[in-house]
Formats: C-alpha cells, sequence, structure tokens
C-alpha cells in the first residue's frame, strides 16, 4: 500500500511538470506572435511615401526630331522600386503643340496596380503641331490615394530637309562612255533618317545601279552613293530620294545631274610625232611615236592606218598595250596606196572603266615619200587634218622625182638630204687647199731646195 501511494506521487509530480512546460511554451508563442505582428504593422508606408518610390526609368521619343504636323510615339516607362503595390490611372500628355492624336481613346484612363519591383511603359502617339523649336510637354500618372507622377519630356520640332550633292563629277561627260559620280545623302537633323530609296530617272543614258537602299543615314552624318553613267547624249538625270522620319512619316526629295558633252579634261590624250617614211619593198613603211599626254591611262593601245590608203602585213595594225600617262612609245605601220597628201591614223585603247576610245589624226606624208629599198629615211612633224605642200610625190613604185642642181651647177637633189651637199663640200675643201698653199708657198719651195 505504501509503494502505491509513493507512485501515485511521482506520477502526479511528473503531470504537475508537463502541465507547467506546455505553459512556458504556450506564453512565449503568444508572445513571439505579437512582436511579429508588430513589427508587420510597423513596416506598412503610408499612400504618399509608396507613391515617392515610384520613378520614371526611360523615355524614348520617336523620331528623335519631328517635322511640323509630323506624327510620332512617346514611350515612358515607369518603375516601382518600394515594396508594396501602388495604384495608378489616367496617364497622360499634356502640351497644346505635342498632343494626344486621339484623346478621346486614351487605353490609359483605367485602374492598374504596379508591384513592387514591376515596370509599366506607357506609349502615346501623338501630333506635333508648329512653330518650330523646343518643347517640353509633360507625363502625368495619378495615383488613388497620393496625388500623381509628373515628367516632362523634350521634344524638338524643326522642319530642315537633308541635303543632296554631287562629288567626282567630270567637268565634261563623253559621248558613249562612261564616268563614275558620288551622291553623297547628308542628315543635318537630330536623329536619323531610315529606309532611304534613291532612283535615277531620266532617258538618253545609261546607268548602274538603277536602285539604292540604305537603311539608315545617322543623325549629322552623310554616305556617299556611287553611280556608273554613260550618256548618249546631252540629258539630265533626276534622282528621286525618299525616306522615313520616325515610325509612320516618309518624305521625299529630288535633286538634278546635268550631263554636259564635251572633251574630257582627265581622259588619255595620244599625239602621233617623229614619223619616217620608207619603202622596203613594194610597200611603206611608216614609223613613228605616239605619247600620251593626258592625265589618266589608255590601255590596250592599238593604231592603224585607213583610206585611201591600205594596210597590209606585216604591220597591218600595231599594237602599243597599256600607255600610261606622259610616257611614250614607237610603233611601225605598213600599206600600199597612191595618194599620201592625205593618211588617217586612227588610234583605239580604252579607259579603266573599259569604255572604248578612239581618235584620228591625218598626215601628209608626201614629203616623207622619196627613197626606195635603200633603207633611207626622213623624218616630219605630224600634222592632223592638213594637206601642205610637199617638195617631191612619190611614185607608184615607192621612188620619188629627183630635180634641181646643186651649188655651181654641180649635180644634187634638192630632196636627196646630206649627200646632194657632198660636191659643195668638195669644192670648198679644194679652195681652202689651195689657200692654204699659196700662204705657206716659199716655206715649201725651201724645203724643196733644201733636198
Amino acid at each position: 500500500m505504501k509503494i502505491f501511494t509513493a507512485l501515485m506521487g511521482i506520477l502526479m509530480i511528473c503531470l504537475m511538470m508537463t502541465a507547467a512546460s506546455a505553459a512556458g511554451v504556450s506564453a512565449s508563442t503568444t508572445s513571439s506572435s505579437s512582436s511579429t505582428s508588430s513589427v508587420s504593422a510597423s513596416t506598412t508606408l503610408s499612400a504618399e511615401q509608396a507613391l515617392s518610390q515610384v520613378y520614371v526609368s526611360s523615355v524614348t521619343v520617336d523620331p528623335q526630331e519631328f517635322y511640323p504636323y509630323e506624327e510620332g510615339t512617346i514611350s515612358v516607362q515607369v518603375t516601382n522600386s518600394g515594396s508594396q503595390s501602388v495604384a495608378f490611372s489616367d496617364a497622360d500628355i499634356l502640351d497644346s503643340n505635342i498632343y494626344m492624336e486621339d484623346e478621346a481613346h486614351n487605353p490609359y484612363r483605367s485602374m492598374i496596380y504596379l508591384g513592387p519591383g514591376n515596370t509599366m511603359t506607357y506609349t502615346f502617339k501623338v501630333v506635333a503641331k508648329p512653330p518650330e523649336g523646343m518643347y517640353f510637354p509633360l507625363f502625368t500618372l495619378a495615383s488613388q490615394d497620393a496625388g500623381s507622377l509628373r515628367y516632362p519630356i523634350m521634344v524638338k520640332i524643326d522642319s530642315k530637309p537633308i541635303e543632296a550633292s554631287f562629288s567626282l563629277v567630270p567637268d565634261n561627260f563623253a559621248l558613249h562612255s562612261t564616268d563614275n559620280v558620288n551622291l553623297t545623302i547628308y542628315n543635318p537633323r537630330e536623329g536619323a533618317i531610315t529606309n532611304v530609296v534613291i532612283t535615277p530617272g531620266g532617258s538618253g543614258f545609261g546607268i548602274t545601279p538603277d536602285r539604292v537602299f540604305l537603311a539608315s543615314v545617322p543623325a549629322q552624318s552623310s554616305v556617299n552613293v556611287p553611280f556608273a553613267i554613260t550618256p548618249d547624249k546631252a540629258t539630265t538625270v533626276n534622282f528621286s530620294i525618299q525616306y522615313d522620319n520616325g515610325p509612320m512619316n516618309q518624305h521625299s526629295d529630288s535633286v538634278s545631274l546635268p550631263l554636259n558633252i564635251g572633251p574630257s579634261k582627265t581622259a588619255a590624250n595620244p599625239v602621233i610625232n617623229n614619223l619616217a617614211l620608207t619603202t622596203p619593198g613594194t610597200y611603206y613603211q611608216l614609223t613613228g611615236d605616239v605619247t600620251n599626254t593626258g592625265i589618266t591611262d589608255a590601255n590596250g593601245m592599238t593604231l592603224s592606218t585607213g583610206a585611201p590608203v591600205q594596210p597590209v602585213d606585216p604591220y597591218a595594225q600595231y599594237a602599243v598595250g597599256s600607255l600610261t600617262s606622259n610616257d611614250f612609245a614607237s610603233f611601225t605601220l605598213t600599206f600600199t596606196g597612191q595618194d599620201l597628201s592625205a593618211v588617217p591614223i586612227t588610234v583605239q585603247w580604252k579607259d579603266a572603266s573599259g569604255n572604248s576610245l578612239s581618235t584620228v589624226q591625218t598626215f601628209n606624208l608626201r614629203s616623207l615619200a622619196y627613197s626606195s629599198g635603200t633603207g633611207n629615211t626622213r623624218s616630219g612633224s605630224s600634222v592632223s587634218g592638213s594637206t601642205g605642200s610637199s617638195a617631191s610625190t612619190a611614185a607608184s613604185g615607192g621612188a620619188a622625182n629627183r630635180g634641181g642642181g646643186g651649188m655651181f651647177g654641180i649635180g644634187g637633189s634638192k630632196a636627196g638630204g646630206l649627200s646632194a651637199f657632198y660636191p659643195v663640200i668638195a669644192g670648198g675643201i679644194i679652195v681652202i687647199a689651195a689657200i692654204v698653199l699659196y700662204i705657206k708657198r716659199k716655206w715649201i719651195l725651201a724645203r724643196f731646195r733644201k733636198q
């Protein structure tokens, strides 16, 4: 019995200790919960504080610079950097010159909640009303409980157009010859122009390319667009230029280039001189030099003769090849014919663009045709387009008629070169020898007497 009473006492003591421990845990939990509620209540912000943590994080205006009456877009990004949501409504753009095109259908009238750490983008379609100048339309965003957010936006209106000019334009264009021209597009505006299309128009010429597309020309920069033009007559090339300023504004401009036809100041200019004519057989052989006095090179140059003479081998045509500026080359041409008073020599070549060019120079060769197959020659100056008088006439076999007498009636030929003066030279030597003998006669006689 005593044992049973002792056991019951121990059991009662254990139950009392368990109840006391449970009561302590419960009190501690209640205290902690009360403390958490107190902290939570202490971090709740007022409407004004919550609004102060909302800001405009970025603004995009497109186009960056409006033409008067142009349409464009203004995008405003609003960010909530706070810890609780903020209710907004009635986003708007306020200005008398930069205004929403359809204010009655503003999509941002309804209430939205911008959560903590979130961003909202407002995009407005606006119209730029003149006059030109700098404007600061106001972006406004009303909060539900604490006033509104306001932010000024800079917008510029300017009507200055793009500029178009030409560079590398020759003073004159040659018919059927290709010249390169640069069309320069300069954008003086604050923003880039996009989708630029350049289209040449007109008649009486060939042009490459016939259409050019440029994705963009940045602000305050220029782009050179090359064109290769081959005129068939004196005419004008009209260049149409279309471009976009912003997402919905297309503009157009134009510029004209007159094609003045005339001799090129930079083209190769072959000049023939130092001619010499011989008759080594049944044909004439003409040698000379051709010099490029132009500024550019002549490529693939060839020379040939034309009517009234007939080219024959071995040099019916002479290939010089490339002749650089201020350089010269020798040539040989062979031909037959009776009339040498007007012999045309045709010079053909190509320029750097592959255009075939030619020139014809006419010479009077009668004064050069006096010798037969002996190989004797006589040089003469080139005469373009001239039919001047000659000292002798070529015979059909290549020999020239001889005539006239030498000095003191001693032989000679009017067209015989140095050999025509041999008798005169011999006579002069005899006269000089006679004078010397006469002056030295006493000395000579004395020498003979001594012997």
